[in-house]
């Protein structure tokens, strides 16, 4: 008797060990193949040979805790109490599953907008919620008639992705403006906000929870060191929650990892005040540019990115395979690996549209592109 009997291996895993059986360029699952910053190396290089190696405190060492509360002062001008308020997590997938076991009951409705993040459902089944999968419309923004249509009195939880992974997507002030009037008719309703990409933006501003005055006390916001400052295998993460939900939070968190890797809060502890968070977007911006202007004279219609480090494109004028046949060829034939965005709807809707990750070194992503323009 399975608890999850509609979940398989996920599609990333699925992909990448295409990729690596078949010797493609990987450009599925969301992972830097660059160096870390050389600070941060020399920083885990000291680290080591000091007495850090064993359990910090249950929420996260303190030094980092103060720190991070100084980020995001001076990120979105919000005060956060270090020891009532933040959590460090192992990694955001984490946090969002601590947050969705802790606050989810019996038979509540949990509103997942998709395309979505496979974490977020099998979280809410093991929780005995029942989830509600909402369309995003076809640009991939919120389409708040289907989404009032669907909120209701059962409704616990809405969990939002804001820049949205796959579409690299932002929403707009009318978007929050939207969200907040939900939240204010529904005094039940709480958001759970995935904002692991936040600093990875281009066109638009992002906005988050954060600066949101009617949402900041109904908002558990999930964050990722991981993305930010490309150390996705040091699993660490962070979440933000008003004091009431952050007791019942951590309540779980103690029982599911007690506490985190503690040279990777050391490390990190130092490095905040190091790094200038507001350069990443010029960073990806680059990559971005580099790998769409490489791919304008392809077959490959490009939807607009604004954040994340991901590239949604269309590949209709080439094929019309499944998305997911048509990925496992490009990978098996032409190879380049990417994702199709399929995987991430309830009902497997098909558009004729696949993920590629940019967050890969310039020779890798001309080396992918010239592959995609001979398609």
């Amino acid at each position: 008797m399975s608890k999850l009997p509609q979940v398989a291996t996920t599609i990333f895993t699925v992909m990448s060990k295409l990729a690596n059986e078949t010797g493609a360029i990987n450009l599925s699952q969301g992972f830097p193949n660059f160096p870390v910053d050389p600070k941060l190396i020399d920083l885990l290089g000291n680290m080591a040979g000091q007495n850090i190696h064993q359990y910090t405190p249950m929420a996260g060492a303190p030094g980092l805790l103060s720190r991070l509360s100084g980020l995001i002062a001076r990120q979105y001008g919000r005060n956060v109490d270090p020891n009532s308020e933040l959590l460090i997590t192992a990694g955001a997938t984490q946090g969002i599953f601590t947050t969705i076991m802790a606050l989810v009951e019996n038979g509540d409705e949990v509103c997942i907008l998709d395309p979505s993040y496979d974490c977020y459902e099998p979280a809410v089944v093991l929780a005995g919620g029942i989830p509600i999968r909402i369309s995003l419309d076809e640009n991939f923004m919120p389409d708040w008639d289907r989404i009032n249509a669907k909120v209701n009195e059962k409704t616990k939880l809405i969990i939002t992705n804001n820049p949205h992974n796959p579409s690299g997507r932002i929403w707009g002030t009318s978007d929050f403006e939207q969200l907040e009037a939900l939240v204010d008719k529904y005094k039940n309703i709480l958001v759970l906000s995935d904002e692991v990409y936040e600093f990875i933006t281009f066109d638009r501003p992002h906005i988050s929870a954060n600066q949101r005055e009617k949402l900041k006390d109904r908002s558990i916001i999930t964050s990722s060191f991981g993305k930010s400052f490309h150390i996705t295998g040091w699993k660490i993460g962070y979440t933000v929650a008003p004091p009431n939900l952050m007791k019942e939070i951590k309540k779980v968190h103690q029982y599911n990892v007690f506490s985190v890797n503690s040279i990777a809060q050391a490390c990190l502890s130092e490095y905040i005040d190091q790094v200038d968070v507001t350069q990443l977007g010029e960073f990806y911006k680059k990559k971005r540019d580099l790998f769409s202007g490489h791919l304008s004279k392809s077959r490959f219609k490009l939807d607009p990115c604004e954040g994340t480090y991901f590239q949604v494109a269309d590949y209709s004028a080439i094929s019309s395979d499944s998305d997911v046949d048509f990925c496992k060829l490009l990978t098996t034939e032409h190879g380049v690996a990417a994702i199709p965005i399929s995987v991430f709807n309830a009902d497997l809707r098909d558009a004729k549209k696949i993920r590629f990750c940019f967050a890969k070194d310039d020779e890798t992503l001309i080396k992918a592109a010239k592959i995609l323009c001979d398609i």
